[in-house]
Parts: C-alpha cells; structure tokens; sequence
C-alpha cells in the first residue's frame, strides 16, 4: 500500500524519529513489526496534521494505530499489547518508504543507538544523540576505501545494512539496500567509482539470488516472480556499468581492485544454479568491456591465470561446483588464448550450451572481427544447440549472416551445419534457404517433409513461381495426389484448388499441351469418384 501524505519530514525530524523508535520499541517488537511492513499488512495511512500519523494495519483483526510525530510521546494501537506494538513499526516503516527515507534505518535504529551509546562512553562521553547515531554508523573516506581489499567492501556493506535486512525478496528491498550503499559511499574517482557501483550491485544481487537459491534446493521451488524482476533489473543495471569501458591504465596501482572483484565474480557464478546465468553473464561482461580491452603486455597474462583459477575451483568445490558456468568460463579464456582445440573439446564433453552463452563466445570474436574463427566456431557448436528451440536459435543463425558478409566461402559449411541441426534447426534453415534463393533445396526439403502447399502463404511462394516456376510442380502434384487418396468432400476440393495452380503454372511456363494431357488422364483415372468429378467441375477444370 503506497499513497502521497501531505505533511513531509526534514532532516532533523528524522533523526528524532530515529532516536525515539530506538527509545520506546525493543529489537523484537521491531523484528515483528518489520515482517508486518514486509506482509503489506498496512491496509491504511493518513496524516490528518503535521505531527499526526494514523493507520489501520491488519493483524489478528484490523487495528488502528495513532502517532504524534515525531516525538512518539503519544502513541497508541488498538492492540492488547496498546502502547509500543509491532502495528506501530508496521506504520512507522511504511511511512518511511512513502517519504524516500531510510527503511533499514528505523529497523535498525534501536541497535545502532546502543552502540553509539557505547562507543560515546568509552570514548568521549559528551556526544549527542544525533551524533551518536552518526558515530555508529560505518564510514570511510576515498583513501581508506581504495586500500581495503573488495571482500573487506562487503563487509562494510553488510555493517551498514546491520543484523535485518540482510535479504532481499523484491526491487523494493533490493533499492533499499542499494540505497544505504549509496549513502556510505565517499566521492571517489572515475574509476573507484565504477569498481564501487558494480560491487553495490553484486551485493545486493546477491542477497537476492542467495536465499532464492537455498528455498530452490530445501523445496523444489526457484524463484518468486517478484524476485525474478528484480534480479533481471539489478542485471541489466549492472551490465549497463560495463558498457563504458574501465578507465584504467597499465600502471594504475587499483587493479588489485579489479582483480579482487572478478574473483567475487568467478565464486557466485561457479555456484549459481546453471538456470539462473545472473553471474555468469556479469562474469564474461567484465572480461568483454573491462578486463580485455586492457590486457596488453604483462597484463596478458591475467587470462592465463584465470585459467588456473578455474581449474583450482573445479577441485576446490568438487560436487558444489555448477558445471556449466565453469565450462563456459573456461571455454571463454581458451578463445581469448586462441586455443579454440581445446575450447571445443571441453564444450563437446560437457555436451551441451545454453544459447546465450554460445552468443556470448561468438561475441568475443566478434569484438576480436575475428572472421575465420567465428565461422569455425558456428560449426562445432551448432550440433550442441541442436535441442533448444527456433526462437532460441535465432540469434545463432545471425551470426552466420555476420560470418558470410566477411568469409563468403563459409556458406557451404553453414548449409551442412544447419542440415546437421535439423530438426530443431527446422526455421533457421528454411529462412536461410529463401533468404539466399536456393529454391530447389527449398521444394526438396519440404516434398520430403510431406509438407502441403497449401499449409503455405501465396505471398511465401510468389518468389519461386517468379524465379523458378517449374520447381513448384513436382511439388504441387505430389500434393495432389495426397488429397485424393483421403476420398472426402474436403479433400477433393484441396486437390482442385491446387489444380487451379498447376494450370496458371503450365500456361506461364507455355506448356499448356502438358496440361491437358494430365488433367485428361488425371479425370480418367480417377472417374468413379463422383465427388471429385463434381469438385473439379465446379472448378472449371474438366467438362
């Protein structure tokens, strides 16, 4: 339930809300009142003044809760529990949301207070309340940030999230999280900015994918709807941080950070279930648009030893390891090795691709305009895509369209390819067959198919009665033939229709002679079925 209020609260405002909830309400009260908020169990908000604050939040029954803000001096519930309840922190978070403040920061402020109460006594003993506040919560500067390391970053994050809301179901919470990363971060160069966003981002799409993940393995069940949009949209956010590029040079004293961040990378994709590809994904985009790009002289050898990583892990995790992930990877720092053998060969075992992994490879040569070798690569991997469906194939047979316009004598390897493929392949290569005019491979596919004619547009085969009109009558009379042996009213009438066609063609191909010595013969045969004597001449095609 999400609504506009009419009152707003400044800055100051808040931190006395913030010092009040960790006053009057204990940390189990808002642990319930969080799960409450979480339910949507807040059925009603209004602000009937500034410094009042009435709901309706749903419980055993519905109850009322009324505020003064934001001193929480008066402040009541219809509850048994009345005066500091859960249906009070219930209202107290959705009003945070409904005003862009700080969720986490009610649900933790009771914590944090005691620990800056704790801090001002061993220290100082004179702060405030709202500088306590501000004592407890993490801080770093520019300078302290570039010499953690990035796993100590995800310590830090976790720190300022605190002990609730460590877990994400939706992109509500997801924004939330990232929200309190955002307000921890100091102002950072070009390039510590960008190490930042994507690790604020893995973070919390972690905390999303994580618990999905353990209800997956405990229940059978993946991933909620909700989750799942908000996973594809911390995705896509993500991914939109790579596509700049990584401004970074050979000698820049943060690649320990870069490095460090694709080895947080490397361990969530290699124990990512293999139909989530959320890491994955993020893995090959740091290599394509931040890592590859900048890999000259010494630095070349970060692909080498990535490979080593990836071999490490494989006996590190042993039965935990996700398979796929891992064989894509390591696939991947064989291509960029230019060891394509022993690619395939590891591709080949594991026996199957999903497609937008197979793009992603095809990709890096693309990026490479490595021609020849995307042409290679289409043939070894197109057998491995056999299984998945026409509309997952799609982009596979745009790369092939790409590989002709630069190596024009890969086609013929392309047509074995696809024929190989069949009968998954099936659309892919019919729309390769009329895009490049083959139209006798075109008839000889669908006659032995036992496909109809009339199962086709006109429209589909107008380039073939223009180009190569003969090509269409073996087809159209095999068809014909087909409807007269099912002898029934529709049938005979599919077989006239068709006939018609057969005529047009005849005369266009200035064989009208043929014509009438087949329908002649046609009619004689087949003189004791009245009905289709009927049909053909209601057709005009016989007197």
């Amino acid at each position: 339930m999400m609504t506009n209020l009419e009152y707003t609260i400044d800055d100051a405002q808040w931190q006395m809300l913030l010092e009040q909830v960790a006053k009057h309400f204990d940390d189990l009260t808002i642990k319930r009142g969080f799960q409450y908020y979480k339910q949507d169990r807040v059925v009603g908000l209004t602000m009937p003044q500034a410094d009042r604050l009435k709901a309706v939040v749903e419980g055993g029954e519905l109850y009322s809760v009324s505020l003064t803000m934001p001193s929480l001096e008066q402040r009541s519930c219809t509850c048994p529990a009345g005066k500091s309840c859960k249906h009070m922190i219930a209202a107290l978070l959705q009003y945070a949301a409904i005003q862009e403040r700080s969720v986490p920061a009610i649900v933790n402020a009771a914590t944090a207070v005691r620990a800056a109460s704790a801090a001002a006594k061993a220290s100082s003993g004179g702060k405030n309340a709202v500088g306590a506040m501000k004592a407890a919560r993490p801080s770093v500067t520019a300078e302290e940030l570039e010499k953690m390391a990035v796993s100590e970053w995800h310590q830090l994050f976790a720190r300022a999230l605190g002990p609730i809301n460590q877990h994400a179901r939706s992109m509500h919470e997801a924004r939330e999280i990232l929200a309190v990363l955002h307000g921890l971060k100091p102002s950072l160069s070009l390039l510590m900015d960008q190490l930042y966003e994507l690790n604020a981002h893995l973070f919390a799409l972690e905390k999303l994918v994580k618990p999905a993940q353990e209800d997956w393995r405990h229940s059978g069940l993946f991933m909620g709807y909700h989750t799942q949009l908000a996973m594809d949209e911390l995705l896509e956010e993500a991914m939109q941080g790579f596509a700049g590029g990584l401004s970074i040079t050979e000698e820049s004293e943060l690649w320990p950070r870069v490095t460090e961040t694709l080895h947080y990378l490397r361990e969530q994709m290699l124990k990512e279930h293999k139909s989530l590809n959320c890491f994955s994904k993020l893995y090959h985009a740091c290599w394509r648009y931040w890592l590859k790009p900048n890999l000259s002289g010494p630095r070349r050898e970060l692909i080498a030893e990535e490979l080593q990583q990836l071999e490490a892990a494989k006996t590190e995790m042993g039965s935990t390891l996700s398979k796929l992930p891992w064989t894509f990877a390591e696939s991947l720092m064989y291509l960029y090795l230019g060891q394509d053998e022993e690619a395939w060969e590891l591709l080949r075992t594991a026996g199957t691709l999903l497609p937008g992994q197979a793009s992603l490879l095809f990709e890096a040569l693309v990026q490479e305009q490595a021609w020849e070798r995307l042409a290679s690569w289409l043939v070894e991997l197109g057998p491995l895509l056999g299984s998945f469906r026409t509309d997952e194939l799609a982009t596979y047979g745009d790369y092939w369209g790409t590989v002709l316009t630069h190596v024009p004598d890969a086609e013929p390897r392309m047509w074995t390819t696809l024929a190989a493929m069949l009968p998954y392949s099936s659309t892919l290569y019919e729309d390769a067959l009329v895009a490049h005019g083959k139209w006798r491979e075109w008839i000889d596919y669908h006659m032995s198919r036992g496909s109809e004619p009339l199962d086709f547009r006109a429209t589909m085969l107008k380039p073939i009665e223009k180009d190569a009109p003969e090509l269409l009558l073996p087809f159209y009379h095999q068809a014909v033939e087909r409807y007269v042996l099912l002898k029934n009213r529709d049938s005979y009438k599919a077989a006239v229709k068709l006939l018609k066609r057969l005529l047009k063609l005849y005369r266009k191909l200035k064989q009208e002679p043929r014509w009438e010595q087949f329908i002649s013969t046609f009619a004689a045969r087949h003189n004791r079925l009245r009905a289709l004597q009927e049909e053909l001449r209601k057709g005009g095609l016989f007197e």
